[in-house]
């Protein structure tokens, strides 16, 4: 599945035991349609939480408002909440992130470079041919 959205906060990496790093954020999706009944233009956010295990070193970059193309892997999860009710909540388990809003362009094109050749954090980035 691929999305353009926007972060609504930074991301944040978690180590698990076995000392694998995953990065986790939550993405908000704007859409908008116009109804037949009223001709009122409606409009509705989408919430989905990410996981992405390639490279922690993007997390830097993935900062609260930034607009991220993501290609992954949907998931859903349903669940009872505190008030008895059934929920459900999407996870989209992330392997590719293209960065289109963030610090400066060239950290985002470097940023980019990395993560959709999967390369690890400590990659030197003075080779690179920009």
């Amino acid at each position: 599945m691929e999305m353009t959205a926007r972060l609504t906060g930074d991301a944040k990496i978690s180590t698990l035991q076995s000392g694998k790093q995953v990065v986790n954020f939550n993405v908000a999706i704007n859409d908008s349609y116009k109804s037949k009944t009223t001709g009122e233009v409606m409009k509705m956010v989408t919430y989905v939480q990410c996981d992405y295990w390639v490279n922690p070193g993007v997390a830097q970059f993935l900062t609260k408002g930034t607009l991220v193309e993501l290609q992954g892997r949907i998931g859903v999860s349903a669940y009872t909440g505190k008030d008895g009710l059934p929920k459900a909540s999407l996870t989209l388990h992330v392997n590719s992130i293209k960065l289109h809003g963030g610090k400066s362009k060239q950290q985002e094109t470097i940023a980019a470079d990395k993560i959709l050749v999967g390369a690890s954090s400590e990659t030197a980035t003075d080779d690179l041919p920009f």
